[in-house]
């Protein structure tokens, strides 16, 4: 029996995730529980785990596919159950729908375009230009209504792009999709479309004989899972294939057809992009100015929450960014000493969970820098419990794990569980668990040099203290009375504050609180 597997929904609020790389090939036998792919979602990458034993029958998306949470992405062949086969007998020519499973009518199973439920017989077909188009932008076009074959595309070998769907969308310039097309537009098809006349022949002529070769664009289509299969793995639609054979009246695909059509979109391919070169040759010589090149990759995955997180912060909490610096001599002086006991612990015992321990006894005294907005119920929300974020830069970007209750922690053990959450978020092997739930967040810019920043707040926090580099700088000393400059052990802090919360005069009582813990460590004893 086929078993269908479905995305799940591997964290809050995921809608959505990114096919970095399968992890097992089609005919693998596989146990449950077993990693068969790991997708990399806004928050984190994280290994699917089979849900049953079987065999790999069919992965139905590619690497770099971002796959919607919900959707099916690979089926099994259950171990110990029968698969069923086709009425004919001719098991590798079994006729199958876009699930690939089994039917109550001998295996075959009919796209019925826009009744059909899977994702991929939905979709908006190709236009019959022979340009490909990424599934995220025909995704796009499906949903918004938009025909792509009325699109130009504006990507590499006039590839269309999302954001020419949402330019087309915004202009009101392009034309509906499929399902309101008119029948003398519609192409041949072994069915008849909502919009067909009754009494028009499934079997008549199309307006535009030359475009059938180019993409048959149906509806419906019979076709093997083989066959189905070499057309997703050359980017075909199924639908758009020519098909010169029919079966019950119904036109069925070939894999000779699919692997002939997809050489035929190749070279059309090649043949726009060396066009597209050609002109740009063409531009720069006339000009006589060089023209660099572009690289463009997807917008997505952490990147894409990153921006999307900073755009909300920004537009919804008005900033101000408080500057101030503190001599932190005493400071190096304490964890010099404390550092051989840690490290006989096994600890690297940074600065971070002294600032930390500073943080959490100057949010104890005021709490505006701790508390929410509940926008909804127009209420203030003050957290009386202190989930320190620790602002980390990764391969894929930034990530903040957090550390749960810090206040109850002492140096060792925050020194011990930030270094491991740190190295999880570097390796993207943190869980999404561990990257919410913050109240207030400290970033480090001086382990990069910097020394002030203006950081953007980690919504809906209402604050974030940035950490500059401890520099050796000169200062006027006062020893009894009798002023000195001596080199000193300087540390500037930037802490960004949410306006409608906090006012400026508490957020620097707020800072010269963090000052006052960092100047003399001892104090800290007391927490």
């Amino acid at each position: 029996m086929v078993r269908e597997f479905v995305l799940p929904d591997v964290g809050e609020g995921v809608a959505e995730g990114e096919l970095v790389s399968w992890l097992v090939e089609e005919g693998d036998e596989v146990t449950e529980d077993q990693p068969v792919a790991a997708v990399e979602t806004d928050k984190a990458l994280v290994e699917v785990p089979a849900p049953v034993d079987g065999t790999v029958r069919d992965r139905r998306y590619d690497e770099g596919d971002v796959v919607p949470v919900g959707d099916v992405f690979v089926t099994f062949d259950v171990a110990g159950e029968e698969t069923a086969d086709s009425d004919d007998g001719t098991s590798d020519a079994a006729l199958d729908d876009e699930n690939d499973g089994p039917s109550s009518d001998a295996n075959v199973v009919e796209s019925d375009g826009p009744d059909a439920i899977d994702d991929d017989a939905a979709e908006i077909e190709p236009p019959r230009n022979r340009v490909f188009v990424p599934p995220r932008a025909r995704r796009l076009a499906r949903e918004t209504g938009i025909d792509l074959s009325s699109l130009e595309g504006s990507g590499p070998g006039g590839r269309i792009t999302p954001a020419d769907v949402r330019a087309a969308l915004d202009d009101g310039t392009a034309g509906v999709a499929r399902e309101s097309r008119s029948p003398e537009t519609n192409p041949a098809s072994g069915a008849e479309s909502e919009t067909d006349d009754p009494d028009s022949s499934p079997d008549g002529p199309v307006t535009d004989p030359s475009s059938v070769a180019d993409a048959a664009d149906r509806d419906r289509t019979l076709a093997a899972p083989a066959t189905r299969r070499i057309a997703r793995e050359n980017g075909i639609e199924i639908d758009a294939v020519p098909a010169d054979d029919e079966r019950n009246g119904e036109p069925i695909v070939t894999p000779e057809a699919v692997v002939e059509y997809a050489e035929t979109q190749r070279r059309a391919q090649e043949a726009d992009v060396a066009a597209l070169e050609a002109d740009a040759a063409t531009d720069v010589s006339e000009s006589g100015e060089f023209v660099g090149g572009e690289r463009r990759e997807p917008f997505r995955g952490v990147r894409k929450r990153i921006s999307e997180a900073m755009v909300e912060s920004k537009d919804s909490a008005p900033h101000v960014t408080h500057f101030d610096e503190v001599d932190v001599t005493a400071l190096v002086a304490a964890r010099d000493r404390l550092k051989p006991r840690a490290t006989e612990r096994g600890i690297r015992l940074t600065y971070m969970p002294f600032i930390t321990k500073a943080v959490v006894a100057a949010l104890e005294e005021f709490p505006e820098l701790n508390a929410v907005i509940d926008e909804d119920e127009e209420e203030i929300v003050y957290r009386e419990y202190y989930n320190i974020g620790v602002a980390t830069a990764t391969d894929v970007g930034l990530m903040v794990p957090v550390l749960e209750n810090a206040g109850e922690k002492g140096l060792l053990q925050l020194s011990s569980e930030m270094n491991e959450l740190v190295e999880k978020a570097r390796e993207r092997s943190i869980s999404p668990d561990e990257l919410r739930g913050s109240t207030f967040t400290v970033t480090n810019v001086g382990g990069i040099g910097g020394e002030y920043a203006t950081p953007i707040l980690n919504y809906p926090e209402s604050g974030i203290l940035a950490i500059g580099e401890i520099k050796r700088k000169p200062r006027v000393v006062d020893r009894d009375g009798e002023e000195s400059i001596e080199p000193r052990s300087v540390l500037t802090l930037s802490l960004s504050f949410d306006h409608r919360l906090v006012d400026g005069a508490v957020a620097a009582r707020f800072t010269n609180t963090v000052m006052e813990y960092l100047e003399n460590p001892e104090l800290l004893l007391l927490e």
